[in-house]
């Protein structure tokens, strides 16, 4: 986590929405500005297609991926950068297994696929929440050797990840004649502002 300075908002202490959101010298302490930014991009996420009917979601439009499979992809993608390379485990070894880059496509079940999702975004989250700008330039370790893996690069991938299959996904919408999307991206003014890191030695 790293200490920032956040403009107040009525009722939440310096925008954070915590009671215990204060740190010392009137700033809060957060997780790091782009751990904030996968927040908001998990939610607009959710926001695109979390709606969808379970037939609908399950529905391949070529050459596109059904909505289901990029639910499971996306989990895949956080378990393996937020889960495995910190601590060489998988919560949910299907989901690697099945939802990997370069694996055949498949037409799953939405709802379970939201549930391993919202569980392993929740188990990456207590890696998330640790990340500092320091940790943010380490390098993924596996099997004892350094990789070129950093992750700060692994944190922005993935956020640019969420925002390709949203887009994909909200073309298949369209083609299934969905309306009533709203507009993307929504309001990161106030959702997920820039944020400067306040100088903390580390």
């Amino acid at each position: 986590m790293v200490v920032v300075e956040r403009p107040g908002r009525r009722g939440s202490p310096a925008g954070t929405g915590r009671a215990d959101g204060h740190a010392p010298g009137g700033s809060v302490a957060v997780p790091h500005p782009l751990v904030l930014q996968l927040r908001f991009t998990r939610s607009e996420f959710r926001r695109a297609i979390s709606k969808v009917p379970e037939a609908d979601a399950r529905k391949r439009v070529m050459p596109m991926n059904s909505i289901s499979w990029t639910v499971g992809h996306l989990a895949w993608q956080e378990q393996r950068y937020f889960i495995y390379f910190p601590t060489g485990e998988y919560l949910l070894p299907g989901i690697q297994e099945t939802y990997a880059f370069g694996s055949p496509h498949s037409t799953p079940p939405a709802k379970e696929m939201w549930a391993a999702w919202r569980r392993i975004t929740k188990a990456a989250d207590r890696f998330l929440d640790g990340l500092t700008t320091r940790t943010l330039r380490r390098y993924v370790v596996l099997d004892g050797r350094k990789t070129d893996r950093m992750y700060g690069n692994l944190l922005q991938r993935v956020i640019y990840h969420y925002w390709y299959h949203i887009g994909e996904d909200m073309a298949v919408r369209k083609m299934l004649g969905h309306s009533g999307f709203g507009y993307f991206v929504g309001d990161i003014d106030h959702k997920a502002p820039y944020t400067p890191e306040r100088r903390s030695g580390r």
